[in-house]
């Protein structure tokens, strides 16, 4: 399609990739492994892409794979805007990275909402496996006369089998947490992911819809649906949420954060605008 539109002369042309393919293979992991996401970036490049849009890159680096403009947008205003909203307790909460890649997400969003903010360390055996899990944070002090008020809040950029973050929440509630929730942009949710979430200790597992979940939530029997909507304005970006529907795997529309992108990108405003001016209160 975007071959097509070049050859037919189009001054410009934008590609906006909501999750960026292959986003896990930034590197080699192992001798003769290929490196998809630099792959895909020459496959867009050459193709005729003039200007990349995408949301919470695996890996923010994958950006250098391009010689184009690429714009990463973030989810993080919408998810502070649910917490703030949805999770009863949220100030005495402890905002949890899965894995040390995601630290800096964390600690943004934990500052942000001025709460405490953990890791949890994981080794392992083969990809999707997870062998061993460390909690590594101050959570102690929330264990005893607040330990009915604790609410552990993982983040993580995506959900693919679902085990790490199922392991997490199982770590997380030995530590004291009474309830976990999780929060993931990406909800790939391959495999066995679904059945092991119905049987997780989360009290909601909550993702946007840069991939389509309708499928998903017909197979999942604790469904609700979260609608974020951030509406472009030239002087405002107002955001609301509405309840369709009461359960557990809920899901942020993020469509309005990508429409306002690609309005900017047309009029050549800034994009940047987008990820410090996006109320959250």
């Amino acid at each position: 399609m975007i071959n097509a539109c070049k050859i037919a002369s189009s001054c410009r042309v934008a590609a906006v990739i909501p999750c960026f393919p292959y986003a896990r293979q930034d590197k080699k992991d192992k001798s003769r492994a290929p490196i998809s996401a630099k792959l895909v970036a020459n496959m867009l490049s050459v193709a005729g892409a003039d200007h990349i849009i995408t949301m919470d890159l695996h890996a923010s680096q994958i950006q250098g794979f391009f010689d184009i403009p690429v714009d990463n947008l973030y989810a993080e205003p919408a998810i502070l805007k649910y917490i703030k909203e949805s999770i009863p307790n949220w100030q005495t909460s402890v905002i949890v990275s899965p894995d040390a890649g995601g630290a800096k997400r964390v600690t943004s969003i934990a500052d942000r909402l001025n709460v405490d903010f953990a890791l949890i360390h994981k080794e392992r055996k083969r990809a999707n496996e997870v062998e061993k899990m460390t909690l590594v944070g101050n959570v102690q002090g929330k264990v005893g006369l607040l330990a009915s008020l604790w609410v552990a809040i993982l983040v993580d950029d995506m959900a693919d089998t679902c085990g790490t973050i199922c392991m997490a929440a199982d770590k997380l509630v030995e530590a004291g947490a009474e309830k976990v929730y999780a929060f993931c942009v990406h909800g790939i949710f391959s495999g066995p992911a679904l059945q092991r979430l119905n049987n997780s200790k989360f009290e909601a597992v909550v993702v946007t819809n840069t991939i389509p979940q309708d499928e998903n939530m017909k197979q999942c029997p604790k469904i609700q649906a979260e609608l974020v909507d951030i509406q472009p304005n030239p002087t405002q970006v107002t955001t609301y949420i509405s309840i369709h529907q009461s359960g557990f795997l809920q899901c942020i529309d993020i469509s309005m954060i990508l429409a306002e992108a690609i309005r900017r990108t047309h009029n050549g405003e800034s994009v940047s605008y987008l990820f410090s001016h996006v109320p959250i209160c």
